[in-house]
């Protein structure tokens, strides 16, 4: 066997008893802000990477995978959608895939931590592409529920991209059913969401399921979507709710045909044959969701590992 070529290392905890270990050629920025402990570093297999309260957020060889299938599923839900609103965000590779939709005229991404935005603008340009400077964005800094509610504006999708709910960190109570019942308010009539929902990993389907059924009590159509994140270690889930649009009866073609008219640019994983996989789970997680009675609530929240 080799010897490693890295003195240095990023574990990330998956749980008490597993891990994933990240060579670190560099450590390009380490700071404790105001909300979150906060690291972007070179790693040897998946590039400049992007960690939060020592959990891998995204990385450079693989974030178009997580990025394409939060955004553009439900992106294509809505006929025609114009505005949208970006829960989190901070790297701002979410909001480059909403600013590829042709029909979008204003983009407003609410994240409570203006550092992470700024340095990931400045360090991490791939992921940005320079969508922040892009004349359909707006940014606030500052607590994305209570964005909502000081308004009454419609947004005709909302993408949550935001990190686990850590315990004491800042995301616990964007996962709750009253924040749901908050995005759907704040919807228009076709209106869609879209959010990541944890790992999909045997034995550790508990915020998945338990997302999956507060979603439940909220929209008419929830869909969640499995895809496989390299550099997280695990096997992921993506949930997907709708007011109106059911993904599950588009067929390939639909999508592609969309995806062509509406979309600038070549996706690189999502596309017509992507969708129709995404739609369809493995029989444990499904059993997982059916048999799941728990609805995350402000006053009941749930906790991933950390």
């Amino acid at each position: 066997m080799p010897n490693p070529k890295n003195s240095k290392w990023f574990l990330d905890y998956l749980s008490p008893d597993e891990g994933h270990m990240h060579g670190i050629l560099t450590t390009l920025y380490s700071k404790k802000t105001q909300f979150q402990q906060m690291e972007i570093m070179t790693t040897g297999s998946y590039g400049r990477c992007l960690v939060l309260d020592n959990k891998m957020q995204s990385s450079e060889v693989d974030e178009f995978i997580y990025h394409e299938i939060l955004v553009h599923p439900a992106m294509l839900m809505h006929p025609d959608p114009k505005k949208v609103f970006i829960v989190g965000g901070g790297e701002g590779a979410t909001l480059r895939e909403v600013l590829r939709h042709k029909t979008v005229e204003r983009c407003l991404m609410v994240d409570i931590d203006e550092e992470v935005v700024k340095m990931s603008k400045e360090l991490l340009p791939e992921y940005h592409a320079g969508a922040f400077d892009d004349s359909r964005t707006e940014l606030k800094f500052m607590d994305a529920r209570r964005c909502l509610e000081e308004s009454d504006e419609k947004w005709d999708v909302i993408i949550i991209d935001i990190s686990e709910p850590v315990e004491e960190g800042p995301a616990y109570l964007l996962y709750t059913r009253e924040f749901y019942e908050l995005v759907t308010e704040r919807l228009t009539d076709e209106g869609a969401i879209a959010l990541q929902a944890g790992t999909t990993a045997v034995g550790r389907l508990l915020n998945l399921s338990a997302v999956h059924k507060t979603l439940e009590q909220v929209f008419p159509m929830v869909v969640t979507m499995p895809a496989n994140i390299p550099s997280f270690g695990l096997p992921w889930g993506f949930a997907l709710a709708s007011k109106k649009t059911d993904p599950r009866k588009l067929t390939a073609k639909d999508v592609d045909d969309m995806i062509s008219k509406r979309v600038a640019g070549e996706l690189k994983y999502y596309d017509g044959a992507t969708h129709l996989g995404s739609m369809h789970l493995p029989k444990h997680v499904r059993k997982a969701i059916e048999a799941q009675e728990r609805i995350i609530e402000d006053n009941a929240p749930i906790y991933t590992y950390n």
